[in-house]
């Protein structure tokens, strides 16, 4: 047997680069921002900034990014996603740089406008060129992207908290941060794919899936395809949202949660933030083989079933060990929801190239904004453990909205 096909499969050098180079995007995104949170108290206290307001200049970050959101598909079209990713880094890293040194509370809350507006825009811009760069693959590789965010994530956290460890000056610190990340940023460029983005217009009116496998109806006008294709928009919007009202769920709530109704100690309080973080990591390492072999929608499915269980009965019979338990399985659930939304919708027919997936990392945005007021709501109405509740019922919405996914792995011809 000629080996001669499966050689003409194999990644050239030039596509392993411009994986390497996503993969340095999606860390310092990861790390600009997470470098920050460690030093959040000091900045609170040297502000004397109370709680309410140190909490609406946090909220810059979101409002940021969704007003925001929505310019960076027209701006990858036109620039190049390569370009963008990289230029919206280097401002995020300045946004953050002008937060953690700012001499009063305007000034803290437009580094953070600015940093949640230049993140949305990476946010896009990098999963747009990793798409890219997994079509030329023709196997699944966007979940470990997103695997190597939580590194950069944990990463940056860890800095910032030894960082503040040694009472290192907050300006040298931060510098010394964004300069190094901005700096890795510019240098993935050379790595990056070149180019424009592809243009892939899709042909109206087949029964068909498209590129990466979403389910696509024949309509019979015009009408009917334009409300086929929001529908579609708006399913994986769900499954995207749903992924990040679990993510904020655990990241705002669990360690209040644990060291409250649960009473758990200080380090058990933060285990459960921990137990999410580390087993989404792991979900996603092993998220691109699970779809390669199963198929979207298979996964996402497994996931939110997951989820469903796993926080259920965490809820249903409340203890600090069940309940860590509970947070993580819920963060391997959702481990692939959201990669697998974007990439669903990076390929919408009837849409122009990006809009797809800018619209839902748009949408996905104002999901982390209104979760956390969503669960104290429910808290400060009733309990903690009901507001809690949203976390399986994500999941047994993902249950549902899954089947607009992929039902099998992406062909590799």
């Amino acid at each position: 047997m000629s080996l001669a096909p499966l050689l003409d499969q194999l990644p050239t050098k030039a596509i392993r680069h411009a994986r390497l180079g996503v993969n340095v995007l999606f860390f310092t995104n990861g790390a600009i921002f997470a470098s920050l949170l460690p030093r959040y108290p000091e900045i609170k206290a040297d502000l004397g900034l109370t709680n309410a307001a140190f909490g609406f200049a946090i909220a810059a970050f979101p409002v940021g990014a969704v007003l925001a959101g929505l310019s960076a598909g027209p701006l990858v079209r036109r620039f190049r996603s390569s370009r963008v990713a990289i230029v919206a880094t280097v401002l995020s890293s300045l946004g953050i740089l002008l937060a953690g040194n700012a001499p009063a509370w305007a000034a803290l809350a437009v580094g953070l406008f600015v940093a949640g507006a230049m993140d949305s825009i990476t946010d896009v811009a990098q999963n747009s060129h990793g798409l890219r760069v997994q079509r030329l693959y023709g196997r699944s590789i966007l979940n470990s992207f997103h695997a190597v965010w939580s590194v950069g994530a944990v990463m940056g956290g860890l800095l910032g908290a030894a960082a503040a460890g040694m009472a290192l000056p907050r300006p040298l610190h931060l510098s010394l941060a964004a300069v190094i990340f901005s700096l890795m940023a510019v240098l993935s460029y050379r790595l990056l794919l070149p180019g424009q983005e592809p243009a892939e217009p899709a042909a109206e009116g087949d029964d068909r899936q498209d590129r990466h496998g979403v389910d696509v109806k024949r309509s019979g006008d015009a009408s009917g395809q334009s409300m086929a294709k929001y529908g579609l928009l708006l399913a994986l919007v769900m499954i995207a949202s749903a992924g990040a009202l679990v993510e904020d769920s655990g990241s705002t709530w669990s360690a209040i949660y644990l060291a409250g109704p649960l009473e758990a100690s200080a380090f058990m309080a933060g285990a459960g933030f921990v137990a999410l973080q580390g087993m989404q990591f792991v979900g996603r390492i092993l998220g691109d083989r699970m779809v390669d072999r199963f198929g979207q929608r298979a996964v996402a499915r497994t996931g939110g079933f997951i989820v469903l269980l796993g926080m259920g009965f965490a809820l249903m019979f409340p203890t600090v060990i069940g309940s860590v338990i509970g947070f993580g399985l819920a963060g391997f659930g959702v481990a692939t929801l959201i990669p697998a939304a974007m990439h669903a919708a990076d390929g919408l027919p009837g849409f122009r190239p990006g809009a797809g997936l800018t619209i839902v990392s748009w949408l996905l945005r104002l999901g982390f904004l209104f979760a956390p007021p969503l669960v104290g709501a429910i808290a400060d109405s009733s309990s903690l453990r009901l507001g809690l509740v949203v976390v399986p019922v994500a999941g047994l919405l993902v249950m549902v909205f899954a089947r607009v996914l992929a039902p099998k792995a992406m062909p590799t011809d």
